[in-house]
């Protein structure tokens, strides 16, 4: 990515084009006089032309000869996430933005979707439709596309963020240089992909309630995408884990801040229980069918599966290692710590079967239950301190060292004048 230089617009505003010879001059002439009356700094307007077979290129290039804040790119295969990519990729802004061209999106929400940007407060801001104070006019059937697949996103990729369509979108260049490199989709998932993965590297994503107006000349194919969508809902949910999202917090200042002893102590405990009740609950089945006569072999086994189902809980819930690389590892470790517990409750059977050698099913389950709690304490600490230690981080505080230079650059060019 080329980055931010010191003497390049603050705001490049990119418009994704396809065959729109009769729409890009009306739609960037508005945009630019939005600009020239409400944006204080340098800007700049791509016009990104993505294989247009009509004269859009010809038309966006009279538009750069015309307009000093405009300037043409043109890509030779097709695609709006192709587009965005690249055209941010190469941009020397600080801040990057995209839109429509049919401007849906009233413009005076512009601003407000900066601004966050600037000053730091986020690191992407998006238009929502799906806000209170939005104002939306548009057909029962997108709007129920639209809430249905925000819904989707929300229960199969834990998205915080309201409307992941909205074209109108902004994002730090600095951001931007660490998430567009792991974004795959060329297409109109593009937007979805890079909001998941800003939201799973801990930055801010801000919300602009907008007023929207729907384009009834819109040629988008809402089956098609939809289809394309859900498969790249899929596609994500199965490789996010494998993405070096903890290494953009870190380097973004956003590391997730490890869970104080207190919470973790709670998480553990609760996963515990839950497993806990797993294992006296399969040691007394087994104890009734298959192990009466050697309880060792029926305990061995219900704790060989809680161990199991114990360490992948707290290792995701507990001590937040959401990565599968390194899950094996941690599973090996889980069955080292199930020695102890094993050896303790062993202990405990052994003891028991010397004192009360005809004790019955409740007894020795009873017995297993206060091995397995005094083994917890150590458990805890074990985990703690060797399984998980090189996971908890500390949250850096302030904003990133680029968030900070940022804002530095906006407020000299701001005591410079725009131009």
């Amino acid at each position: 990515m080329t980055g931010p230089r010191a003497d390049g617009p603050v705001l490049d505003v990119v418009i994704p084009v396809f065959n729109e010879q009769h729409t890009v001059a009306a739609a960037v002439h508005r945009l630019h006089n939005h600009l020239e009356a409400t944006f204080p700094y340098p800007y700049r307007i791509t016009i990104a032309d993505n294989a247009s077979t009509d004269d859009t290129p010809s038309v966006a290039m009279d538009l750069a000869a015309e307009l000093p804040e405009v300037r043409a790119v043109r890509l030779e295969r097709k695609g709006r996430g192709l587009a965005l990519n690249q055209v941010w990729s190469a941009s020397d802004a600080l801040i990057l933005a995209y839109m429509d061209v049919d401007l849906s999106t009233d413009l005076d929400a512009l601003w407000p979707l900066v601004a966050p940007l600037m000053s730091g407060h986020s690191d992407l801001a998006i238009g929502t439709r799906l806000h209170r104070d939005s104002r939306v006019v548009r057909g029962p059937r997108r709007e129920a596309i639209s809430r249905i697949y925000n819904l989707v996103l929300r229960t199969g990729l834990g998205a915080g963020f309201s409307d992941a369509q909205c074209g109108f979108k902004a994002i730090r260049a600095d951001v931007a240089a660490e998430l567009l490199p792991l974004v795959e989709d060329e297409s109109w998932f593009f937007d979805t992909e890079l909001l998941v993965l800003a939201q799973r590297s801990g930055l801010r994503i801000h919300e602009v309630p907008v007023d929207w107006y729907d384009d009834p000349d819109s040629r988008v194919d809402v089956t098609t995408t939809a289809r394309e969508d859900l498969a790249g809902v899929w596609r994500l949910h199965r490789t996010l884990d494998d993405l070096p999202l903890q290494d953009i917090r870190a380097r973004m200042g956003r590391t997730t801040p490890a869970a104080g002893v207190g919470a973790q102590t709670v998480r553990f405990g609760l996963v515990g229980a839950v497993t806990t009740v797993l294992h006296l609950g399969l040691f007394a089945v087994l104890d009734t069918t298959v192990g009466g006569q050697s309880p060792q072999w029926g305990n061995g086994i219900a704790l060989s599966i809680a161990t199991v189902v114990n360490t992948g809980l707290n290792r995701r819930w507990t001590f937040g290692v959401r990565r599968r690389r390194g899950a094996l590892t941690n599973q090996v470790q889980g069955f080292a710590v199930f020695g102890l517990t094993w050896a303790v409750t062993a202990l405990a059977l052994a003891l028991l079967g010397l004192v009360w050698p005809t004790a019955p099913t409740f007894a020795r389950t009873l017995v297993v239950g206060v091995g397995t709690v005094a083994s917890t304490v150590l458990k805890f600490v074990l985990m703690r301190q060797w399984m998980f230690a090189h996971h908890r981080q500390s949250l850096a505080p302030g904003t990133s060292a680029r968030s900070s230079a940022l804002v530095r650059a906006t407020g000299q060019r701001d005591s410079l004048g725009r131009r």
